[in-house]
């Protein structure tokens, strides 16, 4: 695919604060048309990047366009072009719904503002509360409302950032729903998330993990990229199970999923070695599985070292 085919194609963007490098050489190529998941830890660097993009922070290093306009000389055109919805609800609580689009549309110099705002409105099913007061409405339809004042202005591609945190799981399938409606329009979308439910949304994923980026592949590739074999295990004392696997050669992934473990490792034979140790015990059930995206990220991670020590990216 040619450089002209993706909305977002930067290479080498660098971002430091003091002596913490936050994005160390950061490469991304997202196409037209993509839900383009960004993954990884709190303070792993997806907000710093997500403001390089859009324009909104200056890189250190790199290069790159974002809808055909350079990331370093022509922020202003990014940041009219794009939509970016926050982490946290940053529209005025002390307006109304129909109020808060009404002052954004305003904001965009958009002509015909009634008809843009009664539009947005009714895309997202706030019609019916055009005057309820943005701070009493819950975090769903908050969400609603931030989407509507990002696609007020009708952009090509939608930055969100961590866009469904603290929303109940209806309110997030609605949301998903949504995204997928204006991917079939051609609106392109990169959205960080850390829940892997949402993850399996995307058509694509880039991972980050404390500023360095660890696998960027279409999602249905990625467990077979990182090439792990798994178990399943159910046993009347799973705690002696875990105990048993724990640290043993062979098991790089160990985690609880409800009632059952999952074992996961590279080295096949090792590991079904390992699994033997569990199969005597009461009630033990044990069986080959496929691992999936969460436990392909749980190994991801398992290797990386946290250069940034906790702090918010």
């Amino acid at each position: 695919m040619s450089s002209q085919e993706f909305v977002i194609d930067v290479r080498g963007l660098t971002k430091r604060f003091g002596d913490k490098t936050v994005v160390d050489h950061f490469d991304l190529a997202v196409p037209k048309g993509t839900i383009y998941g960004f993954l990884g830890p709190n303070g792993s660097g997806k907000t710093t990047t997500i403001r390089m993009v859009c324009g909104l922070l200056k890189p250190d290093a790199g290069e790159g366009t974002c809808l055909g306009f350079d990331v370093l000389t022509q922020s202003r055109e990014i940041k009219t072009n794009v939509g970016y919805m926050t982490q946290r609800f940053s529209l005025y609580e002390d307006l109304s719904i129909a109020e808060n689009l009404e002052f954004i549309a305003r904001l965009y110099q958009l002509p015909k503002r009634r008809r843009r705002v009664r539009e947005a409105l009714a895309d997202l099913g706030l019609s019916e509360r055009a005057r309820q007061l943005a701070g009493t409405l819950s975090g769903g339809w908050k969400q609603r409302l931030a989407l509507a004042a990002c696609m007020i202005h009708s952009p090509s591609l939608l930055l969100l950032d961590e866009p469904t945190a603290g929303v109940d799981p209806k309110a997030r399938r609605d949301f998903w729903d949504t995204i997928r409606r204006f991917a079939d329009d051609g609106v392109t979308t990169l959205v960080s998330t850390h829940y892997m439910d949402e993850a399996v949304q995307c058509d694509r994923i880039a991972y980050i993990a404390y500023g360095k980026k660890l696998l960027d592949a279409p999602t249905k590739d990625i467990p077979a990229q990182v090439g792990l074999s798994g178990y399943s295990i159910y046993a009347d004392d799973l705690s002696e199970a875990q105990r048993r696997l724990k640290g043993a050669p062979g098991v790089d992934v160990l985690a609880r999923f409800g009632a059952f473990m999952h074992a996961c490792g590279r080295d096949k034979p090792a590991l079904s070695r390992a699994v033997d140790r569990v199969r005597g015990l009461p009630g033990a059930v044990v069986k080959e599985i496929e691992p999936g995206l969460e436990e392909a990220f749980i190994y991801l991670m398992a290797g990386v070292e946290d250069n940034f020590n906790g702090a918010s990216a």
